[in-house]
């Protein structure tokens, strides 16, 4: 079975909505879209570029399949992340979507289905996709955070862990996080069980 990983860029107050562009995503009123520019440096590039080079398949949410759709076919040859993106299979969990028109994409029903995905493939890689990937840690079927955490906190937007979302769970660094000059910093977390809780730390 092959591992699944989330991969998020998130804010410390653990928002992750519209780090791209101002005009992203302003559901609920974000006014802050646009926010990982100002952090972005050759590192975090050279870093982020890696994590795509190992992916072996891609599976998004409906709302970040949309915009990937909408951007990365009609991006030139010498783009790699458009070069890469284009010619991975592509999996979208949608309950809508029945005939993607992004080319190699599969539209899967319910999330059940991932499942079945993770035997098909290595390396696959949830990117954005905060919804989903929210359902895919309730089920179960994530093996790994690669989370870049932005020094910034909004006060308000989606995130990860949303009031009363969420599954009890333990992660352990999968290897050493990596501090970038602007200020982010890569988090790449494996699951680890069940959360050991229960100890009373002045009894140590």
């Amino acid at each position: 079975m092959g591992i699944l990983s989330v991969d998020l860029f998130i804010t410390l107050d653990g928002v992750y909505q519209a780090p791209g562009g101002p005009d992203e995503d302003r559901e609920g009123g974000f006014e802050f879209g646009g926010w990982q520019g100002a952090y972005f440096d050759e590192e975090t590039g050279q870093a982020i570029g890696a994590g795509i080079d190992r992916m072996d398949a891609l599976l998004l949410g409906r709302k970040t399949y949309d915009i990937f759709a909408g951007y990365w076919p009609g991006k030139g040859g010498d783009d790699p992340i458009a070069e890469t993106f284009n010619a991975l299979p592509k999996f979208v969990v949608s309950r809508s979507l029945t005939d993607p028109g992004w080319e190699g994409t599969t539209a899967l029903s319910d999330v059940a289905e991932v499942a079945a995905v993770k035997d098909r493939f290595d390396d696959i890689h949830v990117v954005g996709s905060g919804n989903l990937a929210r359902s895919l840690l309730e089920a179960d079927l994530v093996d790994r955070l690669n989370l870049f955490l932005y020094p910034l906190t909004f006060g308000s937007g989606k995130r990860l862990f949303a009031d009363g979302t969420g599954v009890p769970a333990a992660f352990r660094f999968a290897q050493p996080p990596q501090a970038f000059p602007k200020g982010a910093v890569s988090l790449v977390y494996e699951r680890a069980g069940a959360p050991i809780t229960g100890v009373d730390i002045s009894q140590g």
